[in-house]
């Protein structure tokens, strides 16, 4: 299952993403963490010193990799250099499984132990003084649709990604590619404006979208998110003396967290599971194809001097049952 938390800078999605992530590692289930957001947080939320953050592998830095192994045998595509953020796999393509051990992991995951179980950790790589004035950071997060557009996981798999601040998830089609969204928002008028900008972005893409309210601190704040975002609300969170520790860089063992933070991972994760029901892998592709063609003609032929459309399989349909090239 393919998860994405998002919401305004500040919100606490970072903090709520590796709560989640740590909550599914505890119960054993196998998780893959992104963190696809231009400040990089995640690690440290999941425990890494600023060291160790550091040395995370950066995605962005090695999709010429990535391109080259998931392109595979795919007679569709060229070469691996004709690969844009969006292309779809097809016939001979290689996919990801979340369980499997491949170039790309090897490339760019890292194993973070936690107390109750362990992640894989993969990072897009921060923005650097180099890429000021020259690059934008969905150039980055390129790698990560990339991968999410060839991934097969099962209902009893997790992938959790860290997005972007604000709306900027929706500057590609990355916000289609995940079985259920959490926006996490404050009881403030600022903490609700992303929740109205990705609903309504996300209306037409039927992307399930459920709000974690952050921040909590008593029924006048729970009335004014009902109020505003009405049957989206999933859950609320409050304070957190775990989480105080945690951001002193103290965490105590994940089994002391506070029962009602507990109990809102607990909503998180029933929520997630639920959604495996209405998977629809044709809409899926469909969507994946959609924004294929859009980046094609508006700049991907241009660049890459190749016609993208062609690498569209129009036989080809993602899901748990194809089976993936070696």
């Amino acid at each position: 299952m393919k998860i994405a938390f998002v919401g305004k800078g500040g919100s606490g999605k970072t903090t709520l993403s590796s709560l989640f992530i740590r909550h599914l590692a505890a119960e054993g289930a196998p998780v893959i963490a992104i963190d696809a957001d231009i400040n990089q947080h995640l690690g440290a939320a999941l425990g890494l010193d600023e060291a160790e953050a550091a040395a995370l592998p950066a995605m962005g830095d090695r999709l010429p990799l990535i391109k080259d192994y998931l392109r595979g045998s795919n007679p569709r595509i060229a070469s691996a250099e004709t690969m844009i953020k969006t292309t779809p796999p097809g016939e001979g393509s290689r996919l990801l499984r979340v369980r499997e051990d491949n170039a790309v992991y090897d490339a760019c995951a890292r194993t973070v132990e936690l107390d109750g179980g362990a992640v894989r950790l993969m990072a897009t790589g921060p923005f650097t003084d180099a890429d000021l004035g020259v690059a934008c950071y969905h150039s980055k997060t390129g790698a990560v649709e990339l991968c999410l557009n060839h991934l097969v996981d099962g209902s009893d798999e997790y992938v959790v990604v860290d997005m972007t601040a604000g709306s900027d998830s929706f500057a590609s089609g990355m916000f289609t590619r995940f079985d259920m969204t959490f926006l996490v928002a404050e009881p403030t008028r600022k903490g609700v404006s992303v929740y109205r900008q990705y609903k309504e972005y996300a209306r037409d893409f039927g992307v399930e979208l459920r709000v974690v309210g952050n921040k909590v601190q008593g029924q006048d704040d729970l009335d004014f998110l009902r109020a505003e975002v009405g049957d989206d609300l999933l859950v609320t969170v409050g304070h957190s003396d775990w989480v105080r520790a945690m951001e002193k860089g103290r965490p105590p063992r994940f089994d002391t967290l506070e029962d009602t933070n507990r109990h809102a991972l607990d909503r998180l994760r029933t929520a997630v599971d639920s959604a495996y029901e209405r998977r629809d892998w044709e809409r899926y592709t469909r969507q994946m194809v959609h924004f294929h063609l859009k980046n094609a003609r508006s700049w991907g032929n241009e660049r890459t001097g190749a016609d993208l459309a062609a690498q569209i399989d129009p036989a080809f349909v993602l899901g748990e049952s194809v089976t993936a090239s070696v």
